[in-house]
């Protein structure tokens, strides 16, 4: 890791991906090729907030990057109890948390629900710069903690379906859109072609138009401000970020958007329990997909702090989590070097 900054950061916030937190004993994946560890990811979750909580500098906020409480809990009738659960433990530090809702929150809650409960951070989020949805009930907001970094929370099951009335507009277009890739019984079986077809699962998702035309409007003022913006899904954008089986349904309509706007540094993302990185050359932007805590064995540990600075942010890893450092490329203006 290049050498870091010397002096306190301008601010510092946590990271954390794919809890999926139920009180079931440990299991496996749809495959049944992975291992899960259901309970444990609250004893995970507290080994973040005591990191968090002993540091010299405080975060800011903490970023949940979806997946909060595992789809099982439904079948048990215990999705209010997890979702209790996991939430008591976030609020025992006093931190500010941005949840980004995931595949496993839209089995547990319907959208409706999801816009009315504490996971809907844009409702007790402070500092926010635009509160107001993206169109619709999209879960999209943006927020700055300091001057000069905005963060963009965006919802990527906006075109799903999941969370969505079968009889409504939106969730029969989304399955004619993954009708015309996947031809299987079963959605969450991905196409049989491979590559990038294999995204049009059940489990995935994208973004409508409502909500790219408000991230542009965000963009653009951002681009005016010198601004420097984060992205926030569950899913992720970059082919090579990720696996392909996890990437956003229309990933290649954000990933124009953030080509067109000069103030993008990074792209965080969860849902590939594997995680990944990738910086794009073309475009300077830093997308980094969180390992899973779901799939973290008790005796380690899935979580991040960051710490940003005037040209870069700094992702100090915890467990299976890779201490990075993501330079910041040059705005109009700027005269920051761009190595890394």
């Amino acid at each position: 890791m290049d050498e870091q900054p010397r002096g306190r950061p301008l601010f510092t916030f946590g990271v954390i991906a794919d809890i999926q937190y139920a009180d079931i004993d440990d299991g496996h994946n749809y495959t049944r090729t992975r291992r899960r560890y259901y309970r444990s990811g609250l004893q995970l979750l507290r080994n973040a907030q005591t990191r968090w909580s002993e540091a010299a500098v405080k975060p800011e906020f903490i970023l949940q990057l979806g997946d909060l409480i595992d789809g099982f809990n439904k079948g048990h009738g215990a999705s209010d109890r997890a979702l209790d659960t996991v939430l008591r433990e976030f609020g025992s530090s006093g931190v500010e948390v941005h949840h980004v809702w995931g595949n496993h929150e839209f089995y547990n809650f319907s959208r409706s629900a999801l816009l009315g409960s504490e996971l809907n951070s844009a409702l007790h989020a402070k500092r926010l710069v635009d509160g107001v949805p993206a169109g619709g009930e999209t879960y999209a907001y943006h927020f700055s903690p300091v001057p000069g970094f905005t963060f963009v929370v965006l919802d990527a099951y906006d075109v799903s379906l999941l969370g969505r009335d079968a009889s409504s507009e939106q969730y029969n277009e989304a399955l004619s859109l993954i009708r015309q890739h996947n031809h299987n019984q079963d959605l969450n079986c991905p196409p049989v072609s491979s590559g990038l077809l294999q995204r049009f699962t059940m489990f995935n998702g994208g973004f409508s138009k409502d909500q790219l035309d408000w991230l542009g409007s965000v963009l653009s003022w951002a681009d005016e401000k010198r601004e420097r913006v984060t992205l926030i899904s569950h899913l992720p954008v970059h082919p090579r970020s990720t696996d392909e089986i996890c990437l956003a349904w229309n990933f290649d309509e954000l990933l124009a958007l953030i080509q067109a706007h000069s103030s993008v540094v990074c792209f965080m993302a969860g849902h590939d329990h594997d995680g990944g990185y990738h910086h794009d050359p073309d475009t300077g932007v830093h997308h980094v997909t969180l390992e899973g805590v779901i799939e973290t064995p008790p005796d380690s540990d899935a979580f991040g702090t960051v710490s940003v600075y005037e040209d870069r942010m700094v992702l100090e890893g915890s467990g299976r989590l890779t201490d990075r450092v993501f330079l910041f490329h040059p705005t109009p203006g700027d005269t920051q070097p761009t190595e890394q």
